[in-house]
């Protein structure tokens, strides 16, 4: 039932917000003499404000036309390369003839779409061959489709690095630390060609012991049957994955603001003051932002449930009991060639300090010249793969890292 009153409240509010937006207009119309009071502004701006908050967002675009190579402008186009029920494969492709490093972004699949990435991917792509896995909104896919879990996961991400053949490296970003390193021990173990040459796992929650956060510490207290009781719900009709059990974007979002509401409400409140002076340039801004924030997917009840029991109260991988497809033992001491760089931030709070670098203890017979961690102060969460301080030091310390190691398999 909460899906569906999620739904009937977004029917609800649709022509209240479009009446706030007309009133809104009609306040800051050249037209109405009573425009430029600062009565008329503050209104303005509280219709506004209202508005904006009460607006749903679809799947955005990742908006990505251009990039600069060798200090020229060059033009990217976005590419489908390879589909699956539950996501594809992106291409970027730039129009260049240098031949740089192919990397794979595995992107979260947290409730957010693939396009949380875009700062990451319009960072990278200067200096880099890259690809994304975007993926797919759960109510929008056919019951018929079938079900989508964590294995499942796992095995996309080794049907995407067959699609990209060797020398490829991979950016794992938050959620996907588990199942790509796990994809990757796999592939190992089996001699696989396209065993990507590199892996950098950005965040990720490896072994969520170490300085549990709130999200953590969510799963750990409360049951398996309570998440299945208490936020999986069905899709409802109207979208194409109708009778599916998901766990709604909207809950989701629900737990990530409600984790730093008064950084939220002080967003809003700063919003609410550049309109009112209006001041374009700062409310474009945080437009954007919560345009992409909360522009959220719903997830496969299959894949959440196994996520929370594997990843979050078993800690299965970093004990080194992790089991794929129930009868195939997860073994990361395979992991022999593939360099590992883990990066986290200071002030983490979804995964929290020594949760990536755990990675490392893991992988025991990957040699010494083959690793690096890099911790960066002064970032949250994501501050790990957006902002001003990825660019100037996070980044380019991954694109070392990935030249050291593509060199190396070509000398």
């Amino acid at each position: 039932m909460l899906y569906q009153f999620n739904e009937l409240q977004k029917l609800a509010l649709s022509p209240v917000r479009m009446a706030a937006q007309l009133q809104s207009q009609a306040l800051r119309s050249p037209f109405n003499p009573l425009s430029k009071t600062p009565q008329a502004r503050t209104l303005a701006a509280a219709y506004e404000l209202f508005s904006e908050s009460t607006q749903y967002h679809g799947k955005p675009a990742f908006g990505i036309h251009e990039t600069v190579v060798d200090g020229k402008s060059v033009p990217v186009a976005e590419q489908i390369i390879h589909r699956l029920p539950f996501g594809q494969l992106k291409h970027f492709r730039r129009e260049t003839d240098r031949n740089d490093p192919k990397v794979l972004m595995v992107a979260p699949m947290s409730g957010h779409f693939a396009t949380l990435l875009r700062g990451t991917v319009e960072t990278m792509l200067p200096d880099h061959d890259v690809y994304i896995t975007d993926w797919r909104d759960a109510s929008a896919v056919p019951l018929y489709e079938g079900a989508f879990d964590l294995d499942d996961y796992i095995d996309y991400v080794r049907e995407f690095l067959r699609v990209l053949g060797p020398d490829t490296h991979v950016m794992a970003v938050c959620q996907p630390g588990v199942p790509v390193l796990a994809a990757l021990a796999l592939m190992a173990e089996d001699n696989d060609p396209d065993t990507p040459l590199t892996v950098t796992l950005m965040g990720s929650p490896i072994d969520t012991r170490r300085h549990p956060t709130v999200p953590c510490k969510l799963a750990m207290d409360h049951s398996l049957d309570w998440f299945e009781r208490t936020v999986i719900h069905h899709v409802p009709m109207g979208y194409p994955g109708v009778f599916r059990r998901v766990y709604p974007g909207f809950l989701q979002l629900g737990g990530f603001v409600s984790m730093n509401l008064d950084r939220h409400m002080e967003a809003h409140l700063k919003q609410f003051e550049h309109l009112v002076e209006g001041d374009g340039d700062s409310a474009d801004k945080h437009r954007k932002f919560y345009a992409e924030y909360n522009a959220v997917m719903d997830l496969s009840a299959e894949y959440y449930l196994q996520t929370i029991e594997t990843v979050f109260q078993k800690q299965s991988l970093a004990k080194g009991e992790m089991m794929y497809r129930g009868d195939r033992l997860v073994d990361t001491t395979a992991i022999r060639n593939t360099a590992l760089m883990t990066i986290e931030g200071e002030l983490d709070d979804i995964s929290g300090i020594g949760q990536t670098v755990a990675a490392h203890d893991i992988c025991t017979n990957l040699p010494k010249a083959k690793r690096e961690h890099y911790e960066q102060k002064g970032v949250g969460h994501y501050g790990v793969f957006n902002g001003s301080k990825f660019t100037r030091e996070i980044a380019p310390r991954i694109a070392k890292f990935i030249r050291k190691h593509d060199k190396m398999a070509s000398a």
